[in-house]
């Protein structure tokens, strides 16, 4: 219900009538003697009471799973499915977590998911996924866990022939003057961008917007748009080598991307396993 928002679409889910799902949940609110949902004429949300509810049956849930892992795994080994949501610019480095792990682990399988980091945190939180991969020092991360694993440096993406293409270092203040394509504000990283070129005195206008990483990759590889990328999604694209990846300078920012796991013990044996993985490659 908190995830549907929608007394069909959730009674759908659950593979039960609408009158069979509201039964139940009435049921259930006898039961804790206490009002659960704000009920008018559609769905309006949960009572105080009913969010703490909430909050127990997730962590409860959750437990159940990784109960489930764990008595698995000492018959079979690590297996089963490992769910992360990674926001797009840190999307091509997962493949350094999960290939190892794999190689340790092979009945282990993954989903990947392209999230903001808003979404990454909501979907941990309401235990959606087992891990998040986000940035870890620029908006509250919440009660979690967190493994560092890069630090994210910008770069200025364009081609040799394009405006400041033949430069060794431009600043914020430059490349606010010529025409960018960028992630949609939904994004951080685009958060991120918009106050340093704001405190430089310029205002944002990008030419085209995307939340996808492999849109602006795609524009940037014309040889015809400038994009500001992360260092590292740059040189695991391949992209520095048809395009020049210039540092941006005044000022040279840098901020922390990492692993974030609900701070719970005992951790389930696919995260914990997760963890280890990224200490590993942190090193």
């Amino acid at each position: 219900m908190a995830r549907e928002q929608n007394f069909g679409r959730a009674a759908e889910v659950c593979h039960v009538t609408q009158p069979s799902f509201s039964a139940a949940i009435r049921a259930l609110e006898e039961k804790m003697g206490v009002p659960l949902v704000i009920r008018r004429s559609r769905f309006q949300g949960f009572t105080p009471e009913g969010e703490r509810v909430l909050e127990w049956a997730r962590r409860i849930t959750g437990d159940v799973h990784a109960m489930r892992d764990d008595v698995n795994s000492l018959k079979r080994g690590l297996n089963g499915l490992l769910r992360i949501a990674a926001i797009p610019t840190a999307l091509a480095t997962i493949a350094e977590l999960t290939t190892p792990y794999r190689a340790r682990h092979p009945l282990v399988r993954f989903s990947v998911l392209s999230c903001t980091s808003a979404e990454v945190l909501q979907r941990l939180h309401n235990q959606e996924i087992e891990a998040g991969i986000t940035y870890l020092d620029n908006e509250p991360i919440g009660k979690a866990r967190c493994i560092p694993l890069y630090e994210e440096r910008y770069m200025l993406l364009t081609s040799a022939q394009a405006p400041l293409g033949e430069r060794a270092r431009v600043t914020w203040a430059e490349i606010g003057k010529i025409p960018l394509c960028l992630l949609t504000p939904d994004m951080q990283n685009r958060r991120i961008i918009n106050r340093l070129l704001n405190n430089a005195g310029q205002i944002v206008e990008p030419t085209l917007e995307s939340n996808s990483i492999v849109v602006l990759v795609s524009h940037v590889q014309t040889g015809r748009w400038a994009c500001v990328m992360p260092e590292k999604l740059a040189e695991v694209f391949g992209l520095t080598a048809k395009l020049r990846a210039i540092p941006i300078v005044e000022p040279e920012e840098v901020r922390k991307v990492g692993l974030v796991v609900l701070d719970r013990d005992p951790l389930s044996p696919l995260t914990a396993a997760l963890i280890a993985e990224a200490t590993r490659l942190r090193r």
